[in-house]
């Protein structure tokens, strides 16, 4: 028996990326699971279809997250397609990189509707739903507990709101025995943060281990965080990120 049998899972932001090894490896692990994509309906049915093909129940719902009636939506698509919730991985998020003096207001509020709205609609939606000794999991950031990074204001002030949301959070619906703790990876290998891309050299140069991180490293985080063995960790703030804050 998987860790995580007859459990049902909602990963936002979950058809590319960090959010697409989320998936998999909560699918892996036994959970049936719904993710929400903001437009590339493609990569959202690749990963479906990759968890089907490794025997796992999955569905794929459309939802920006800067749009709340999308984002309650999906939520209740996922209740009534997979009949319960006990999982929440709150992973879309957004970053404009630049000096904060040039940013745009229409740029700030999309980074504000996406990190910080969005997360707040998606909980307050999951909730109504969601079991007594459920899972609700941040995907913050490093730079929302220690800042070293220029061209990110903005983003690391929206994580540094999740990481307190987090904490807030715990205190009120510990009593159900829901956890809430935010997992905050730093440099990781993906299409939007490539290891190999002009921006890499100074985050790398930042760990300790002198490398990025993988998705899957993130993901088997947030396995366990899922799971039951950590039942009594919650408003946690847990770094996977190579050193970056050390």
């Amino acid at each position: 028996m998987s860790s995580l049998d007859s459990k049902v899972a909602l990963v936002t932001g979950g058809s590319r990326g960090i959010g697409a090894a989320i998936a998999k490896r909560l699918a892996a692990d036994g959970a049936s699971v719904a993710i929400t994509y903001a437009k590339d309906a493609v990569a959202a049915s690749a990963v479906v279809k990759a968890i089907e093909l490794d025997g796992g129940k999955a569905v794929a719902i459309q939802a920006d997250a800067a749009n709340t009636e999308a984002v309650r939506s999906a939520v209740e698509k996922a209740v009534a397609t997979l009949g319960r919730l006990d999982i929440l991985v709150n992973n879309a998020g957004t970053a404009i990189p630049k000096k904060f003096e040039d940013t745009t207001l229409e740029e700030l509020n999309r980074v504000i509707d996406i990190n910080v709205r969005g997360v707040f609609v998606t909980t307050q939606a999951a909730l109504k739903h969601m079991n007594d000794g459920g899972r609700i999991i941040m995907i913050g950031s490093c730079v929302g507990e220690r800042m070293m990074t220029p061209g990110l204001v903005p983003y690391a002030a929206t994580k540094g709101a999740v990481k307190m949301f987090t904490q807030g959070l715990s205190r009120e619906v510990g009593s159900r025995g829901i956890t809430v703790n935010n997992i905050q990876p730093g440099p990781i290998d993906t299409d939007l943060n490539p290891a190999a891309g002009d921006w890499a050299t100074p985050q790398k140069a930042a760990t300790a281990l002198d490398r990025y991180g993988r998705v899957d490293e993130v993901a088997a985080l947030v396995a366990f965080v899922a799971g039951p063995e950590s039942s009594y960790i919650t408003g946690a703030n847990l770094t996977v990120d190579g050193g970056t804050n050390a």
